[in-house]
């Protein structure tokens, strides 16, 4: 929902950053992956209860996560580029969830589990949807900056990192907020999944 209002915001600082990582020996997929081993910390953290370190390597990924797309679109996107980007983020996504459950297991692991559910539900409706709108050559341009196409939400990537940080400044309410937004996070597979019928329905002759 906040995807297409804070995109053109932070897209300005995110390329005068890209201007200057703009080296040779920069690569977006180096972006990429050193973002994506800054998230893939967040797990030890918190399952450590360290969750100020968990904090920081959250904002890290989503830093570097910015600027491999801001980088790669001064060189020209690619399609591997693309796909490294978005399977490494749903990982990424999967993982924190994992390591609130594995902080506290007898108070997070259900709400975690939830959660996790929910962001399959909402995973699997914008990656099949983005592949057949590939096919049918169907654009979204309110995000043309994309690789492939972007299917918004109610729950979309900034609505998941303000959750993440939430989560991370006050741990001891994990649980109500796993629940309340795999809620809104069904709410947005379900409205994915019958706006994108009614396009791909329109579709046929």
């Amino acid at each position: 929902m906040l995807d297409r209002h804070i995109h053109p915001r932070v897209k300005p600082a995110l390329n005068r950053l890209a201007s200057w990582l703009d080296k040779p020996g920069i690569t977006p997929d180096g972006l990429t992956l050193t973002g994506f081993a800054a998230g893939v910390l967040t797990l030890p953290f918190l399952a450590l209860g360290w969750y100020p370190a968990a904090l920081v390597a959250i904002v890290v990924n989503r830093l570097l996560d910015g600027l491999d797309g801001a980088l790669a679109r001064r060189r020209g996107l690619t399609d591997a580029g693309g796909f490294l980007d978005i399977a490494l983020d749903f990982l990424f996504y999967a993982l924190v969830p994992f390591g609130f459950a594995l902080a506290a297991p007898a108070e997070n692991a259900l709400a975690a589990a939830w959660l996790l559910f929910a962001f399959i539900g909402t995973g699997s409706s914008f990656l099949a949807f983005a592949a057949l709108a590939a096919k049918h050559n169907i654009d979204n341009p309110g995000y043309a900056h994309k690789s492939f196409y972007y299917i918004g939400g109610l729950t979309e990537g900034t609505e998941t990192i303000v959750l993440f940080v939430l989560c991370c400044l006050f741990p001891a309410h994990f649980t109500l907020l796993a629940w309340v937004f795999g809620a809104l996070c069904w709410l947005t597979t379900t409205t994915r999944i019958w706006s994108g019928c009614l396009t791909l329905r329109s579709l046929t002759p």
